[in-house]
């Protein structure tokens, strides 16, 4: 292994979703950044793992980067986790790949879990052309990105988190159209994984009998070509 940095992908739910060569970057890591140390310290407690883990989220990211890169030119390998699948997807991790390439610091990214390629391949929406837009904004330019995505004709594919899917869903109903299909995926990989699918229309009278819980990825059909 190269010295530098190496993006690590970490299971989404199952702990046995990580590569087996995952594993083994983690076991040759001389130090790890983790958006949650917590979190990260269960996964290496599960595979036996004991290594130093440093706290690198959103909320800090800014302010220890400089210290972070002078971290990775000392060290020989250097991971960098997030809570859940590929760092930088909705995640941290963009802030830091971009000083380390402007320091010439080897940069490299195992493939392994993400949650909206499942939710996408399995949702029976077209996926051979989509566009995936993460968080949407809670507030400022929110009903502008809807009403933007609302003439994608690409399947477009969300996260979006359990206390605003009913939000959400109204405003796909709002702006796309009630008729439009789509599917609710969430807890992909866990033993409460579930797709409710159905029109726009219909998935907000099933919300209303329910609260969702976890992990959740939106699947919307692109509009129809004229």
């Amino acid at each position: 292994m190269k010295k530098g940095l190496y993006l690590v992908p970490t299971p989404i739910g199952n702990l046995e979703d990580i590569t087996y060569r995952s594993i083994k970057t983690l076991e040759k890591a001389d130090l790890i950044f983790a958006e949650d140390t917590r979190v990260c310290k269960r996964l290496l407690s599960h595979y036996n793992i004991s290594k130093p883990v440093q706290s690198f989220h959103h909320n800090n990211e800014h302010k220890v980067l400089e210290k972070a890169i002078e971290s990775i030119k000392k060290n020989e390998i250097t991971v960098l986790v997030s809570d859940a699948g590929t760092p930088a997807i909705s995640d941290p991790g963009f802030l830091l790949v971009r000083a380390c390439i402007e320091n010439n610091i080897h940069v490299e990214c195992l493939p392994g879990a993400v949650a909206f390629v499942p939710a996408l391949v399995a949702s029976g929406l077209p996926c051979d052309s989509f566009i995936f837009d993460g968080f949407l904004p809670h507030k400022k330019g929110r009903q502008t990105k809807l009403k933007e995505l609302a003439e994608e004709q690409r399947t477009v594919v969300l996260y979006e988190s359990p206390h605003r899917i009913k939000k959400l869903v109204g405003e796909i109903e709002t702006y796309f159209g009630s008729d439009r299909r789509m599917v609710i995926v969430r807890e992909i990989s866990k033993i409460y994984e579930e797709y409710l699918r159905g029109t726009a229309a219909e998935l907000k009278v099933i919300l209303e009998e329910r609260e969702l819980k976890g992990e959740i990825v939106v699947v919307i059909h692109g509009k129809s070509k004229k």
